[in-house]
């Protein structure tokens, strides 16, 4: 299965918002299936279609399959949520650093309720209603927020935004060049590479879930 390159921070398509989902194809089941490697081989728990270019409504998770600290790993299973909506959220929130893979190397707080309900469609075209907790109802809510062109950076309270200002200017800067020198933007490119780990020296370890 090949994988897809993933868009990076001020890219355009990743403020747009992703249309929905009329019918499950196979292509659709195929897309799904390569969202799912390209989310593993870039050692994150989630993935929306538009961080790989197609405005479709469409996400994979999968929380369980890697740790934090990634000393521990389960078998892959991951979820396929094609037009997923949250139907509730409890009033109880709690704070968490967030990283993304569109945006490598920035991690930082954010706020989410700490449970939901939601509804999706799966890739037999049967609907569902299920609830999340914890980790996994924040790594949908932030999946979901990219496919309404909200990323986990505009979560952030301004203090935690201004001091991520910096290493947001440098993944700009970094991004301006390449596409100066006509190469290839995105996450597997080596400047992207680069970045993610000259900001985020524990990378190699494991680091913060991205989505």
């Amino acid at each position: 299965m090949p994988l897809l390159p993933i868009r990076i921070y001020d890219d355009p398509i990743l403020r747009e918002t992703a249309r929905p989902i009329e019918q499950v194809t196979d292509r659709l089941r195929a897309l799904a299936r390569d969202m799912a490697e390209t989310m593993y081989e870039a050692r994150g728990i989630g993935l929306a279609a538009n961080q790989i270019g197609e405005l479709e409504r469409i996400i994979v998770v999968d929380v369980d399959w890697a740790s934090r600290n990634g000393r521990r790993a389960l078998p892959r299973n991951p979820l396929t949520l094609i037009n997923p909506e949250i139907l509730d959220d409890s009033v109880e929130d709690d704070v968490y650093s967030e990283g993304c893979l569109s945006i490598p190397g920035v991690e930082g707080d954010v706020w989410r309720p700490v449970r939901i309900r939601y509804r999706y469609t799966d890739l037999d075209g049967r609907t569902h209603e299920d609830e999340a907790e914890g980790l996994r109802a924040r790594c949908i809510q932030h999946e979901i927020d990219h496919l309404n062109g909200v990323l986990f950076i505009d979560r952030m309270t301004p203090e935690e935004r201004a001091r991520l200002a910096g290493a947001l200017a440098q993944i700009r800067y970094d991004l301006v060049v390449d596409q100066a020198a006509g190469a290839r933007i995105d996450l597997f490119s080596a400047t992207a590479r680069t970045c993610y780990f000259r900001l985020n020296p524990y990378a190699a370890r494991g680091g913060v879930p991205k989505g």
